[in-house]
């Protein structure tokens, strides 16, 4: 397949481009296989467009007397209008970008052709990897160990090549649990906590079926968690209702009567079609311009997006509290254990430990919870709220947990290293990117296309010091606390700065944000200053001392605790 085959015409003059809150441009369009380009060639405007076509949701045009106007909505929300002055070009404009932005053809995506124009100081695929991620909880070491019976993928190929399990339970035994469990998801150590010395695990469901089938291999490594007379939670993402269907198509949920140490919490929370209508509808608000605040607020409340955001930050608290309050270890699974189960975990480590809100922590969070542990990004991802055609796969479940950590950062401006742009630009990288990092379903597949060896990975980039500067939070300070986010209606608001970016001009915030970062360098430069000054006075304090000399009164360096 060549990329020829889609482009019926390669190249326009006389392009008008149009974006909200920026002058209109005019330029030469250009169509490559993987980019739409627009460059102008006046002098006072050096704007160009360099939009992927894997960024496009869709497509729509309007012909309007010898010319057409394409309107190009994006997976990350944003707006394009593209004035073509020949109706005929623009048909074929429109044709061939609806075409090469639905190419399925894995090696076709554009990951496989980007050439880094920056030199990679740190191999991003390297970064995060389980032996590394071990170390975090060498606490646990005694009673944990990383387990490598999934090494060719076999046992569960959405899982990583090594997973951390009880130490007490070897191989062999994690083979006849994974049959046990839907697609092979046997429990696995997600979470250590480090003062209670409780766990957090995950899993799929247990295929108990309607006629109650029991797994003793299961319940042992299930128990091998808990201690002596201790008790733990399982935390089942889905309503007791779904369970028992669930359990009637040949799914199922854990009978307390094989797991009695273990006490069963349902607390549903939406997946699948439910949450990809629900973002077609708040995007649709989003984009009712002239509708009155009353109906705007209607329409946002119809959509069910902050009740679903409300429900996962309430699990996520319910978790943390089991583990942090209670001191009791945690399974947490729904039906296949790669949507709402990683949604819940991710977050409660959010809410308990100080080092996921920090940069490197949160891309270690987003690599163990979500890349290693199989979320399906090429299926979740594959289209966004303006697509024409939906696919039963989409879903906005990535999406939905970065708006719940935004909803966490708001409420704790100063606990997060990161700013809301660094939640902005994973969104945009995870349904459309030149990284191979969310490429693919799960790790397997990774390894299937080659993808450390082939494409460069996203935390390469994003971790380089001139880049990582942009989306460090100027009013970060270190907070080793827990925090424990409010989920009451009046504390969660709607992400502006992400869905209504093109709708609301956020110009005010941004110069407020770059005022604040001046005001901390400023800061910075004065504590520099003292801190120097301190040095010389304990210099001169010294060297009084040493030939016996009383210093004068003013100079006790000891005082000297203000610029």
């Amino acid at each position: 397949m060549e990329f020829a085959e889609f482009i019926q015409t390669a190249k326009v003059d006389n392009v008008r481009l149009r974006t909200p809150f920026q002058a209109a441009v005019e330029g030469t369009l250009c169509i490559t296989g993987h980019h739409l380009i627009l460059s102008s060639r006046e002098e006072d405007c050096a704007e160009e467009l360099w939009l992927l076509h894997s960024s496009i949701d869709s497509v729509e045009k309007r012909l309007a007397g010898p010319g057409g106007t394409l309107t190009l909505r994006c997976k990350d929300f944003s707006l394009y209008y593209l004035d073509i002055p020949i109706a005929e070009k623009c048909l074929h404009v429109a044709s061939s970008v609806e075409q090469l932005s639905n190419i399925d053809n894995f090696a076709l995506k554009y990951p496989f052709f980007y050439r880094s124009s920056f030199e990679v100081m740190e191999d991003g695929w390297q970064t995060f990897l389980p032996e590394t991620e071990f170390t975090r909880f060498k606490e646990c070491s005694e009673d944990w160990r990383l387990s490598y019976v999934n090494k060719d993928y076999s046992v569960c190929p959405s899982y990583p090549r090594a997973v951390i399990v009880p130490k007490s339970i070897d191989d062999d035994l994690l083979i006849k649990v994974a049959g046990f469990r839907y697609n092979g998801r046997f429990p696995v150590l997600s979470y250590y906590h480090r003062d209670s010395k409780s766990v957090m695990m995950r899993s799929s469901q247990p295929l108990t079926g309607p006629n109650g089938k029991r797994c003793k291999e299961d319940e042992r490594l299930v128990n091998a968690v808990l201690g002596i007379g201790k008790r733990g939670y399982i935390i089942d993402t889905r309503s007791p209702n779904w369970a028992k269907l669930a359990q009637a198509k040949g799914g199922g949920f854990e009978p307390e009567a094989h797991y009695p140490q273990w006490r069963r919490i349902h607390h549903p929370i939406a997946r699948g079609q439910v949450l990809h209508e629900s973002l077609i509808k708040l995007i649709e608000a989003c984009n009712e311009s002239n509708a009155s605040m009353d109906k705007w607020l209607s329409k946002l409340e119809s959509s069910n997006w902050l009740s679903h955001i409300k429900d996962i930050l309430y699990c996520s608290c319910v978790v943390a509290q089991c583990v942090d309050k209670e001191g009791a270890s945690v399974l947490v699974h729904g039906s296949e254990g790669t949507d709402s189960t990683l949604q819940i975990t991710s977050l409660s480590q959010l809410i308990l430990d100080h080092d996921c809100r920090t940069v490197r922590g949160f891309e270690a969070l987003v690599e163990r919870e979500w890349l290693q542990a199989g979320h399906p990004f090429e299926v979740r991802c594959s289209k966004s709220a303006f697509a024409v055609t939906k696919h039963r796969q989409e879903s906005p479940v990535f999406l939905m947990f970065l708006d719940c950590v935004w909803q966490i950062w708001q409420q704790f401006p100063c606990s997060f290293e990161f700013n809301e742009d660094f939640l902005t630009i994973l969104f945009q990288h995870a349904y459309s990117s030149q990284f191979g990092t969310f490429l693919g379903n799960n790790e397997f597949e990774r390894k299937q296309h080659r993808l450390t060896a082939k494409t460069v990975s996203l935390w390469s980039f994003l971790n380089r010091p001139e880049v990582l500067q942009e989306y460090l939070n100027p009013m970060y300070d270190p907070n080793p606390s827990v925090i424990w986010p409010s989920v009451a209606p009046q504390s969660l608001t709607l992400w502006s700065g992400l869905y209504q970016r093109y709708q609301i001009d956020l110009s005010p915030q941004k110069e407020a944000w770059a005022e604040i970062v001046k005001i901390r360098e400023h800061d910075k430069e004065l504590r520099s200053k003292v801190a120097k000054l301190r040095r010389q006075l304990a210099a001169l304090e010294k060297e009084a001392v040493a030939a016996n000399v009383i210093l004068p009164e003013g100079l006790d360096p000891k005082e000297a605790n203000s610029p």
